[in-house]
């Protein structure tokens, strides 16, 4: 991938404990990804964020993210509603899903690949764990993986 098509990535993640948040843009920032990250801590406002309403209208013209990390049991709206959501819509369901949840339910898991999630991943407790899934998980999504882009 070449430094132009790098300068357009983007994640949104959508994770509601602070603590987790915290972790992951530690990591993020020790492997030195640069991609402006953006956090949203309910299902209504990764909705809103991706649909460009409320406070996120002045976004109406920046690109959508290239990926989106996704928790299942956030406030208002769960992960799995907002899955649901995201690939039902014609012009969302191109952007890759990893669901990044401590939730090792079979049910689940089996939920998510049905509404289309591209990824389930376990956040590991341990941190070294955890850095090494993101590690691998940053690897593969932004330098293995071709992803779309969003044309209109």
């Amino acid at each position: 991938m070449n430094e132009a098509d790098r300068s357009a990535l983007s994640i949104l993640v959508a994770e509601d404990s602070d603590e987790d948040f915290f972790t992951l843009t530690r990591i993020l920032k020790k492997l030195a990804v640069t991609y402006p990250i953006t956090r949203c801590v309910k299902g209504e406002e990764i909705l809103d964020f991706l649909y460009r309403r409320g406070k996120y209208t002045y976004l109406a013209d920046a690109m959508l993210p290239s990926l989106i990390l996704l928790d299942l049991n956030l406030v208002g709206l769960d992960g799995r509603v907002v899955l649901e959501r995201l690939k039902q819509d014609a012009t969302l369901k191109h952007i890759p899903v990893v669901v990044l949840t401590t939730s090792s339910n079979p049910k689940d898991i089996t939920f998510c690949y049905d509404r289309g999630a591209n990824s389930y991943v376990l956040k590991p407790v341990d941190l070294k764990r955890f850095t090494q899934t993101i590690q691998w998980l940053v690897g593969y999504w932004f330098e293995a993986v071709v992803l779309p882009q969003h044309v209109e």
